[in-house]
């Protein structure tokens, strides 16, 4: 519960911070505010049916209510996913192409990538759900996650399930796999570019602390994310699994905001007026 209050109330401050100062209505903080709002759709997904099902000696879900929180898993997961690998060619176009910088990431084309990270996840999300109810589930209806995915699903499948894993390991495996490459490939560009070409160290110290606080989060989400869909699944992998969705879930959302706000002068002083206008 203080991980889920933490989560909420952290990336609420960042949204409404990133919305109401004009200070911030650049191409970072845009796709800033999106995370922040992703990180608080992602953990109401499955926390508050966690924490009811802590409480009750009746732990159960409806059908319907499991496919929409397979859906709206997938959803949150595969656009941060693909958002995080846009921050990072945000931060690439800033840093090596500083001149260029506005013309390339104008208000226009922010949005245009925004809308297209949520609209890819979307589908990639209503794949999954669609496929996984057409199943029948005549064995077991215990499910060995502490929320509704695929892969537990699957394993309490009967019949033909061949194209369900195919999915699983091609689609969400490319996506997930496919996202993280192009973000660190993001970053391997930067770190080169500023190796060979800013001769100060401290200007090469500033532009690495800029991309800290994302690349912290990159490493965060994307580790246990792909950990979890490019093996095979097992009965001692699904308690690993678990384990792995717990933080890209639960954890990674509460230090989304800690790391950004902790690491970033103008969110810090953006919050402190926005608190001196509210008292």
């Amino acid at each position: 519960l203080a991980i889920y209050i933490v989560n909420v109330a952290g990336n609420g401050a960042i949204l409404m911070v990133v919305t109401s100062d004009p200070r911030l209505h650049s191409p970072m903080y845009f796709f800033l505010g999106n995370l922040a709002c992703i990180d608080i759709c992602f953990s109401t997904v499955s926390l508050p049916k966690m924490l009811e099902n802590f409480l009750s000696t009746h732990k159960a879900i409806s059908f319907l209510g499991c496919i929409s929180q397979l859906h709206f898993f997938h959803f949150m997961g595969s656009t941060e996913a693909m958002l995080l690998a846009v921050m990072g060619f945000d931060r690439f176009v800033a840093i090596c192409k500083p001149l260029h910088y506005t013309l390339i990431m104008n208000h226009q084309v922010c949005i245009q990538m925004a809308v297209t990270v949520w609209i890819i996840g979307f589908f990639h999300a209503l794949l999954h759900s669609v496929m996984t109810s057409r199943l029948k589930f005549c064995d077991s209806n215990q499910i060995n996650h502490f929320f509704c995915d695929v892969k537990p699903l699957l394993k309490l499948a009967c019949g033909n399930t061949e194209l369900n894993w195919w999915l699983v390991n091609n689609v969400t495996g490319t996506i997930a796999t496919g996202a993280c490459f192009l973000t660190f490939l993001s970053y391997f560009y930067i770190i080169i570019y500023l190796f060979f070409k800013t001769h100060s160290c401290r200007m090469l110290r500033k532009a690495l602390s800029t991309c800290a606080s994302h690349f912290v989060v990159v490493v965060l989400f994307h580790v246990p994310g792909v950990f979890v869909y490019i093996h095979p699944a097992s009965s001692s992998s699904m308690d690993q699994d678990q384990i792995s969705a717990l933080m890209y879930n639960g954890v990674t959302p509460v230090l989304n905001p800690l790391i950004y706000t902790l690491r970033n002068k103008e969110v810090k002083r953006a919050l402190r007026r926005v608190i001196s206008r509210s008292q």
